[in-house]
């Protein structure tokens, strides 16, 4: 704990900004502080360095260029494999972990240790690794690094300790799972095919065990070529050489009979008495042609043959297989039941699919229930008990990306009953159709935590959708969605064209979102310029948006309507039914002029206690009373400073055939005008230009920025380009001379000026609706480094004060004459309140660069400090920690950085993620509780905390993968079918793969490397079959052995050694007293 004290009385401020650029503190003028200061300021600091860590916590939405699809069928846990080298696991709702190969190399294929809380994945940089699930953050145990050979085909059959790998050249590897070494045993290409046979026969694309003899192993390689291998004779049983290119093989339970998938759009079906040819051979989607052949059809990428007990007839579920000559046909799922053939459509193009069945041995009825289907940007399980084929509802939020994700709001503390009451409203627009059986995937376990409170995550979207999700105890589950595009008209033909100029495909996507869940008001803005208000009711409204706001912020001639302006959309000015939930009530638009589309909006800001919205650009400033539904202000940038601008900036020339009218505007009443029941204010204003578009790539963004981070004064014409970049309503003082706060409006400039608004807003709720509010810019200037990002306020003791805002009340609810509906304010400056309110705050404003704390109303400068020098600030917001506060920074750069307040001590600076593209600072966005989030990929939103506690506390919170359950027992066979069926039970894979037997592999062709599984995993591996335990028993047990046996090699040698010596000695005595002529 720390206590700062600073003395206030007589502090002056800081001279005005010098030729350098260096920042100034206080007023423009420079006058010393008049205003009465308390004589000592304390505030005690409780947040220190070690409250703060950074650490991931859960991602969610759907995996991002996925690849791979593995299922355990015990376990009920199902993996996916993506591009970029990360492994998504999926059990039961809450049990969603995310792991990543630190190498970003993609994964080719996904293997599950049935039963044993174990996974081995396959990458495409030829290595294999082994991953522990019995902990809630999975680890790698063990990886194999193979350096000449490139892996093609993984297979470990179930129960066993040892991995079959296939690679490019055609040939066999064998890896012990336990050790992760390779053993000896290799069945080679040229060994596996004839010798006579002078092609090779391609990379290896499949291997399975016979489900009738363990001991035979079935390689198909991609030209065609099948191969029956004995592992215990080492050589081949069968082999079939097929003249379409092999992708997929699949067995019949029985072992008898197996069937491939080929390029050609055919099934083959084989039989293990008779490989001479196939028994049969169907093209399921080619038709026959008039010349007796079939029409040529696309590959059948996969299939999978399965048998059921309660049907004679199996099911042939496969991918793919269409004719060609169907164009525009979507992929496809094909399932044959019998007679039956089914084909369901898909969205996107199909991955990987999996059949899930109930048992696990290869050698049993398999008992399909359902298909997990991944494709490339979706997810779902289909039912195969029912007839109809339904899909399962999906309970992960796997449609983020239903369109692609424009800007995020993230809001932790919510009001406890915003939650049900969304969830209400969402779930009466629900799909239907959905299979009645639970979500099949209910593996894991997972319990709320003790740290829960109410969060809610929104997503604004490029369709103008938007999404609110609840997001409590780090799950995410969708609430309710609102289309913002039904609030206008659908375009017309001739104004499609001039609306494309300004967008060309999304003219409804949401750039911002302000939302007040207390009032629970909610306002977006779109990037066709336009906003729009809405107000939550429980009942249905037919209503009418009857006033659309139009704003020009732009060189105007004269102050009439013409043609030559344009709203960009029409918003609907019939009687419209809206249904409960969020319903319009204002729209904001700003006008084209001469042909030109307005500059985006970059700042918005609303208050439910004032009524007021206010909303700019990088020409100025608006503020609207949506209660009185008028325009409270509309002013350039530079008509706000007044005398007070500290750049004495002159006013640019205007443009061909227009005549600059600055300093005056102008107000007209239209009835004439498209927009019927319309108010058209229309301001003389500069029109200036601001790049702010965020879609661009991140050097044009440095470039656009650059400008507004320089504290220098260079040009006239950089003067004058000047954005609105942060607003801020809030109980303040907007003169120094202020004894008592009153409403004002903090506005935050490109060139790192803040200016404050006050306003005089009429407290009684009939003088609201009726008396006009009064908006008076007073020329109050502070200045920092860079363009403006936050404001925030705290009292004399360090807390955070919370804006006012009104109480939610339903406007559509029925008339109760004993409780009549009246505006309830919360934190509004009462009169009464003098002693409490005349002590002053503290004002946080944070920039690009800089963070400083004034007090208000002296404006005296407090606390600097310089975030960054070599990078910008991307994302700043006040935020309570360990109830506490402090600012939270992100900034381009990477670095995540938390500073008390108010003395701005730096407690936390990582570098923690690089900015690799725009989307990561559109959406990143910190919350209260520590918490944050960002999309990580199109299609995921990855959150994080920065808290200590809550790093300590997360494994309690995340879910368990693995849950101890007993392996179901294999299905007596009976002794006739036994004996019949083969010896599969008796096959010892340790007798022909350990090293006793096949010897050690060369050292060259893999490289072994220790994963960094940590003791959490060490702990639980020791539990498993695969113990580090017992492997390390046995490995004790072993080198006692050896020990032994080389004890009793060592007294035989020395044994023979004693009884050499005594014959030499014999021989010596012998031969002693003889001349060389007697030898």
């Amino acid at each position: 704990m720390k206590k700062f004290r600073k003395v206030l009385d007589g502090l002056t401020t800081s001279s005005p900004v010098n030729p350098g650029g260096s920042p100034s503190c206080g007023s423009a003028a420079g006058t010393p502080s008049t205003a009465p200061t308390p004589r000592e300021l304390e505030i005690q600091e409780t947040l220190m360095s070690e409250h703060f860590q950074i650490c991931k916590t859960v991602r969610h939405g759907f995996p991002y260029q996925p690849t791979a699809l593995a299922f355990d069928p015990v376990q009920k846990i199902l993996a996916i494999g993506t591009r970029s080298g990360g492994v998504r696991l999926l059990g039961r709702p809450g049990v969603d972990c995310h792991c990543q190969h630190e190498s970003g190399a993609a994964v080719l294929q996904l293997q599950f240790l049935i039963n044993e809380g174990a996974l081995v994945t396959a990458c495409a940089d030829d290595t294999l690794h082994l991953w522990n699930l019995r902990q809630r953050r999975p680890a790698i145990l063990h990886s194999l690094k193979f350096n000449r050979e490139r892996i093609t085909f993984c297979h470990l059959p179930f129960q066993s300790k040892w991995l079959y790998v296939g690679t490019e050249r055609g040939n066999t590897h064998i890896v012990n799972i336990e050790s992760f070494i390779l053993s000896g045993y290799v069945i080679m290409w040229n060994k596996a095919i004839e010798l006579s046979t002078k092609t090779h026969p391609g990379p290896v694309v499949h291997l399975s065990d016979s489900p009738k003899d363990e001991g035979k192993l079935l390689i198909g390689f991609e030209s065609g070529t099948i191969v029956m291998w004995d592992l215990r004779a080492k050589r081949a049983d069968f082999r079939i050489y097929y003249d379409e290119a092999i992708h997929s093989v699949s067995w019949h339970h029985e072992g008898r009979q197996f069937m491939c998938s080929h390029s050609d759009g055919s099934l083959s079906m084989w039989n293990l008495r008779n490989t001479a040819k196939p028994f049969q051979v169907t093209f399921p989607h080619g038709k026959t042609q008039r010349d007796g052949r079939k029409e040529s059809c696309k590959p059948i990428l996969k299939v999978e043959y399965k048998t059921s007990k309660n049907s004679s007839e199996a099911f042939v579920i496969f991918s793919g297989g269409l004719s060609y000559d169907k164009a525009g046909r979507r992929p496809t799922l094909t399932i044959m039941h019998g007679k039956a053939i089914i084909v369901l459509e898909m969205d996107y193009p199909i991955v990987d699919f999996l059949v899930l069945c109930e048992t696990p041995y290869l050698n049993e009825v398999q008992e399909p229930y359902a298909v997990a289907v991944l494709l490339e940007k979706d997810f779902l399980v289909v039912d195969l008990t029912q007839s109809n084929f339904p899909i399962f509802e999906n309970p992960y939020p796997m449609d983020i990306h239903e369109s692609p994700v424009t800007c995020t709001a993230y809001f932790a503390d919510c009001p406890p009953d915003i939650i049900p009451v969304l969830y209400s409203i969402g779930a009466k627009h629900k799909k239907t159709g959905y299979s009645h059986k639970e979500w099949p995937l209910s593996g894991g376990t997972w319990t709320v935590g003790s740290q829960t409170y109410p969060e809610i995550i929104i997503t604004g979207h490029a369709d103008g959708s938007i999404k609110f999700w609840d997001a409590t105890a780090i799950t995410l589950q969708m609430l309710y969605k609102l289309k913002t595009s039904k609030v206008f008209e659908k375009p017309k033909s001739g104004d499609v064209g001039r609306s494309a100029e300004l967008v060309e495909e999304d003219p409804y996507a949401i750039q911002m979102i302000s939302w007040c869940p207390q009032s629970r008001i909610f306002c977006v803005v779109g990037i066709s310029a336009h906003v729009i208000l809405y107000r939550f009711s429980k009942h249905d409204a037919n209503t009418t948006i009857t006033v659309s706001v139009l704003l020009n912020v732009t060189v105007k001639i004269d102050s009439t309507c013409t043609e030559s302006e344009y709203c960009g959309h029409r918003v609907k000015d019939r009687m419209i039914r809206m249904p409960p939930g969020y319903q319009a009530e204002l729209v904001v638009q700003l006008l084209w002029v001469d042909g030109e589309p307005p500059q985006q909006i970059t700042s918005l800001d609303l208050n439910s206690a004032y009524g007021l919205l206010a909303l700019g650009n990088c020409n100025g400033l608006a503020v609207v009373d949506y209660l009185q539904k008028t325009v409270l202000l509309c002013m350039s940038t530079l008509e706000l400073y007044g005398s007070a601008d500290p750049f004495q900036r002159l006013t640019r020339s205007p443009r061909k055939n227009r005549q600059s009218t600055s300093g005056t505007h102008a107000l007209c009443v239209s009835e004439s005008h498209k927009c019927s029941n319309t108010v058209c204010f229309f301001v003389t204003k500069l029109k200036l230009s601001l790049p702010t578009d965020l879609k661009t790539d991140l050097g044009t963004v440095e470039n656009s920025f650059s400008r507004s981070r320089s504290s220098s004064v260079s040009s006239i014409d950089r003067e004058t380009k000047e954005a609105v970049t942060t607003l801020q309503f809030a109980e303040s003082y907007g003169r120094k001379s202020d004894t008592l706060p009153t409403p004002c409006l903090w506005v935050g400039t490109s060139l790192g000026l803040v200016l404050i608004i006050p306003m005089s807003i009429p407290t009684d709720e009939q003088e609201r609706q009726e008396d006009p509010v009064t908006v008076a810019p007073t020329g109050t200037v502070l200045m920092l480094k860079a363009s403006v990002l936050r404001f925030a306020f705290l009292d004399c003791g360090g807390a955070l004060i919370n804006c006012p805002y009104e109480v939610w009340r339903d406007q559509h609810a029925p008339d109760d004459p004993d409780r009549p509906r009246k505006r309830k304010l919360v934190n509004f400056s009462p009169s009464s309140s003098q002693e409490a309110s005349g002590d002053g705050h503290l004002a946080v404003v944070c920039s690009e660069r800089q963070a400083k704390v004034f007090f208000m109303p002296s404006q005296a400068c407090l606390y600097v400090h310089n975030i960054t020098e070599s990078s910008f600030v991307l994302r700043a917001d006040v935020v309570s920690v360990c109830n506490s506060v402090c600012l939270a920074c992100f900034c381009a750069n990477g670095h995540i950085m938390t500073l008390s307040l108010p003395s701005l001590r730096p407690l936390l600076d990582v570098n923690y993620l690089p900015l690799t593209d725009m989307r990561i600072a559109r959406t990143f966005c910190f919350t209260n509780g520590g918490q944050a989030l960002y999309l990580c990929s199109p299609t995921e939103m990855q959150r994080i905390t920065y808290s200590q506690e809550m790093c300590d506390n997360l494994q309690e919170m995340l879910g368990e993968l693995f849950t101890p359950i007993e392996t179901p027992e294999a299905q007596n066979r009976g002794f006739l079918k036994g004996f019949f069926g083969g010896n599969a039970q008796t096959f010892d894979r340790e007798e022909l793969f350990g090293e006793a037997a096949a010897g050690k592999a060369s050292r060259s062709l893999a490289q072994h490397i220790p994963g960094q599984g940590g003791m959490e995993g060490m702990k639980a591996a020791a539990g498993g079959v695969v113990g580090e335990l017992a492997r390390a028993r046995i490995a004790l047990d072993e080198r006692g052995q050896r020990l032994g046996e080389l004890e009793e090699r060592t007294a035989l040698m020395m044994t023979s050694a004693e009884t050499f010596s005594k014959h030499a000695h014999e021989v010596m005595l012998k031969c002693k007293d003889k001349k060389w002529y007697q030898f």
